[in-house]
């Protein structure tokens, strides 16, 4: 791993090659014109240098140096209209560009996720990117909208069954995907066992899975990494939309707040099959609910050209009963509060406090008053920077501090029913944290490379009881670990590697190599998803788990 470390730091070097001629910086935010609302992953190529340009960021931030001189600037975007703007750059220039959506008065027009040589010339292995529209043109159950099942048509992914929201991803279990919701990760990301998903469309802008090359900026989980991020809201104009479905139906509402600098959206979902219970003749009929329900809201505020912050926050429960005997009820709630602040034109920071939330209730009546409790609560900080030396490197680095409390049952009785009340399961609790760097390089204009490195590490915390078990699985002893004090720290180094040369405008070699740490373990009896799962933190009885995964693959566009 030493050797690791000293090629990494001797790549790095070459990254920032000596140069006489004066640099100037073209650097802004590209949003939509119509919404305001930020564009990711758009394009901004220099006309007059082929293979000069770069990528907007998660926050439509982009940053580019160049030599003193006159630019035609071309930015483009999938589903908007390219527009090129010529700059004088004798100075440092700062450039906030708006893109019109593109309209088209053809027969059939064909969109595309992403742009025609985007497979051919990134960097990116078996990743997949969708946004609302490409979700909406595909029939799922029931008419429904439903972003995990349009993914589990894509390659390298399986239904954990049939119907089911879970999924596999090239041979990975189903508590090795990292689902992100605005940064936050979401533990189950179903409803109506396994049959929806959590995610409403209505709120989502766009959808990242990356099954083969992951960047070091994320960790966790042994196989994939599904990124969702959620609408911004309209910063021009107030708007209603509703759908109605067979199974349920959700309101989406938006706007500003003050016009140009904030805006909010609140997108709600929810079934009435429960409603229609209601008229039923059986009166052990007309007592039962099951229903489900979702509640998304995010808010920004632009401080200044520097400054804006994002509020987000996810809501989303089960619910269900029969009579007044039985209750069962499992949801998540997540917010994330994050603040992008520009520091100058090559350096770019987002600074992210999460919280995220997955409990399920069980309640047995019938005057036993029996209750069943299991819970998994993280809070996050998070500090992520992007820096763009210059137009041949683009570097990221960070750190991540994780708190997580875990409740793996709490059982509690009506002691007047005469039952002896159970012993508990001691809470867990650990500090996940990790950093890393990296850097995106083009070498030559046919060769592209990346690679980074990121430290993950995993430690026990009291206050809680800790087992030693001898071979044969007898307790040893019960070790005792007072509040705030480590009882056991493990992990290690996950290198980042990916390499793409262009063999001609239409095709390309690429390769990556991936060395991941899961430090969480999903407990189930089934081969799909279920409310009831439980969640378990590596320990010294519990090993992390460690994956390695190389990619290899030859990509033409036809």
């Amino acid at each position: 791993m030493f050797r690791i470390i000293i090629l990494f730091t001797g790549l790095l070097y070459f990254a920032f090659p000596f140069s006489g001629i004066a640099q100037f910086v073209l650097s802004g935010t590209i949003s939509d014109e119509s919404s305001g609302e930020t564009l990711p992953a758009a394009t901004v190529v220099v006309m007059e240098i082929p293979g000069t340009g770069t990528i907007s960021n998660s926050y439509g931030f982009y940053s580019l140096s160049l030599p003193e001189g006159e630019y035609q600037i071309r930015f483009q975007f999938v589903g908007y209209e390219p527009k090129t703007v010529e700059v004088q750059l004798n100075k440092n220039v700062h450039l906030n560009l708006e893109l019109n959506r593109a309209t088209y008065e053809l027969g059939n027009v064909v969109v595309k996720g992403q742009r025609a040589d985007r497979n051919v010339a990134s960097l990116e292995m078996g990743a997949v990117q969708l946004v609302p529209e490409q979700i909406e043109s595909i029939p799922v159950i029931f008419g429904e909208q439903d972003l995990l099942k349009t993914l589990q048509l894509t390659p390298g992914v399986k239904p954990a069954g049939e119907g089911n929201s879970g999924f596999f991803v090239r041979g990975g279990g189903i508590d090795q995907n990292l689902i992100l919701l605005d940064e936050a990760p979401v533990y189950s990301a179903a409803h109506l066992l396994g049959f929806f998903s959590v995610f409403n469309s209505e709120a989502i802008k766009n959808v990242s899975l990356m099954k083969g090359f992951i960047p070091a900026e994320y960790g966790g989980r042994a196989s994939s990494v599904l990124d969702i991020r959620m609408k911004e809201g309209n910063l021009k104009e107030y708007g209603v939309t509703g759908n109605l479905g067979l199974i349920s139906s959700n309101i989406t509402i938006e706007g500003p707040l003050a016009q140009e600098k904030s805006s909010f959206i609140l997108s709600g979902r929810r079934t009435y099959a429960d409603i229609f219970l209601n008229f039923s003749g059986d009166e052990d009929v007309r007592n039962t609910h099951l229903f489900f329900y979702d509640l998304n809201l995010k808010t920004n505020h632009k401080i200044n050209d520097r400054n804006r912050i994002y509020l987000s926050g996810y809501l989303g429960r089960d619910d269900f009963g029969y009579k007044n005997e039985f209750g069962f009820d499992w949801g998540s709630i997540t917010g994330t509060l994050r603040w992008n602040h520009i520091f100058n034109d090559r350096l770019f920071s987002n600074t992210s406090l999460i919280f995220s939330n997955y409990s399920y209730d069980i309640t047995i009546l019938q005057n036993l008053d029996v209750a069943i409790r299991s819970e998994i609560k993280d809070i996050n900080l998070k500090q992520d920077f992007t820096f763009y030396p210059n137009p041949l490197n683009t570097m990221n680095f960070g750190v991540n501090v994780i708190s997580h409390t875990i409740v793996p049952g709490e059982v509690t009785v009506n002691e007047a029913a005469g039952f002896i009340p159970p012993e508990n399961i001691s809470r867990r609790r650990a500090l996940e944290w990790a950093a890393y760097l990296s850097n995106s390089q083009r070498l030559t204009p046919d060769l592209s490379v990346y690679y980074g490195l990121r430290l993950s590490m995993f430690s026990n915390a009291g206050p809680g009881e800790f087992y030693e078990f001898n071979e044969n699985g007898e307790l040893l002893k019960t070790i005792e670990t007072a509040k705030g004090k480590f009882f056991k720290t493990q992990g290690g180094l996950e290198p980042r590697i990916a390499l793409n040369y262009l063999l001609n405008s239409q095709s390309s070699v690429k390769a990556s190599y991936n060395r991941m740490y899961q430090f969480l373990h999903l407990l189930t009896n089934t081969t799909t998803t279920t409310p009831v799962d439980l969640w378990l933190p590596s320990s010294n009885n519990v090993k992390p788990q460690i994956s390695e995964q190389v990619s290899l693959g030859w990509f033409r566009n036809f």
